[in-house]
């Protein structure tokens, strides 16, 4: 098949997004270059080692290292060779002391590339990015690439949910184009051929409305997390059940249920920071008051961490220190390794800090947890941790903590007490098993 209908593509960054992006493209049939500064992450990457917990993805990096279509490298000079679009997918993580997006990365990935452009290419935006950096970086690429205005710059924003990044990458529910002309779109859609036959819808809109579409997104799932989980803290003070209340909203077609789950709230490298950003930058635009309410959204996610750790409280009747807890969960969400901003951490470590003996365990995240968190200790297995707990605390919802029987559990504990931070447990049958059982916004 000609350039022109499979063009050969880099993926700049091999993190979380850009591993994902250039594994799933190279089993489309694509071929695929993968950069990075990291020699380290590369030699592993071209080992067959995957830099982050995604089911699927190591078997699929496996295949196309085999096939022969996927290959990495540190050298920015071979991927300007190799590459007919470039993906940028490196991270946009929240600036040290600031509210503001650090796009330092972007920056650096673009400085790094476009001195080495001297033929026609397209250079694609994956990151979440301020609005307005798009057309800051056409500018850029202008100045530094010897091909000049024959390099074009384009958004494509993503829209992966850790634990089912694969899946999303092959059969996404959209995709968004933003161009600034129809060769960038054309180009677009040859690098997603696959992913259209598949019926994929594209939007195709400017380079602004590109950057807005994932931030607008992740803030609009934000504070559908957090209104169901505002209505926890009135269900508290009037003794309702907020989990009945979410129920009942959610048969309401034009509200549904999706993300409308009371809890510990959310956590992870992007809807925390990506709020904070977008509010950061509309007041930078005068346009502050518009997302105002974006702050709120913040302080409520962050109220239940606090509200799980008096749950915990109220159950040892006040008496947190010296207390044993088992923690089960350190990663944000369940098939995920990701600790960045991780709720189950969080109450962990204050419950340690308040001289509780916290015993941590999930499935993917201990080594993380371990190498972030050492002055917290950890376990084996769901059970190895509740061995004498006074109380267990659930944060993390993964499956295997939703099976365990109430009863195998209460075998191991010195006393059968339960917090469940993620209302995923049936509280009657834990209570005739002679819990105490305890959620966020339950009576």
């Amino acid at each position: 098949m000609s350039p022109i209908d499979s063009p050969r593509l880099t993926v700049i960054g091999t993190g979380y997004l850009g591993a994902t992006h250039a594994i799933c493209m190279a089993a489309l049939g694509y071929e695929v270059l993968g950069v990075d500064v990291d020699e380290e992450k590369i030699a592993k990457l071209q080992s067959g080692e995957t830099p982050i917990f995604e089911p699927g993805l190591p078997e699929l990096l496996t295949k196309a290292l085999d096939s022969g279509r996927l290959r990495f490298t540190t050298s920015y000079t071979e991927a300007a060779r190799f590459g007919d679009v470039h993906f940028i997918c490196v991270g946009t993580p929240q600036q040290a002391g600031s509210d503001a997006a650090d796009v330092s990365y972007v920056d650096a990935a673009v400085r790094s590339l476009a001195p080495h452009l001297d033929r026609r290419a397209l250079v694609v935006g994956r990151s979440t990015v301020p609005v307005g950096t798009a057309e800051r970086l056409t500018g850029l690429l202008r100045e530094l690439a010897p091909a000049g205005t024959d390099v074009e710059l384009a958004w494509n924003p993503e829209f992966l949910r850790e634990g089912f990044a694969v899946d999303d990458t092959l059969h996404p529910d959209r995709l968004v184009f933003g161009v600034a002309s129809d060769w960038a779109e054309e180009r677009l859609r040859a690098a997603f051929r696959p992913v259209l036959e598949y019926g994929a819808p594209v939007v195709r809109t400017d380079l602004a409305t590109a950057e807005l579409v994932k931030v607008a997104a992740n803030s609009f799932l934000a504070t559908k997390i957090s209104y169901i989980n505002a209505m926890a803290e009135v269900c508290e003070a009037v003794g309702a059940d907020v989990k009945d209340l979410a129920d009942a909203l959610a048969l309401d077609d034009r509200i549904g249920g999706r993300f409308l789950k009371p809890g510990l709230g959310f956590g992870g490298g992007c809807l925390p920071k990506d709020i904070r950003a977008f509010a950061h930058r509309a007041e930078e635009m005068g346009v502050g008051q518009a997302t105002s309410f974006l702050r709120e959204v913040d302080k409520i996610n962050q109220r239940r961490r606090a509200r799980t750790v008096d749950l915990v409280g109220e159950l040892l009747g006040g008496r947190i220190a010296g207390a044993r807890v088992a923690a089960w969960g350190a990663a944000f969400k369940p098939n995920s390794d990701d600790i960045r901003d991780a709720p189950a951490l969080e109450v962990a470590r204050t419950l340690h800090g308040l001289g509780a003996d916290v015993r941590v365990y999930d499935p993917a995240a201990l080594g993380n947890a371990r190498r972030a968190f050492p002055e917290l200790s950890y376990g084996e297995s769901a059970l190895d941790v509740a061995r004498g707990a006074d109380v267990v605390v659930l944060l993390t919802e993964w499956t295997e903590f939703r099976e365990v029987d109430p009863d195998a559990l209460g075998a191991v504990v010195d006393h059968r007490r339960i917090v469940d931070g993620r209302h995923v447990l049936n509280a009657g049958r834990w209570r005739a098993a002679g819990w105490e059982y305890r959620a966020l916004g339950r009576p």
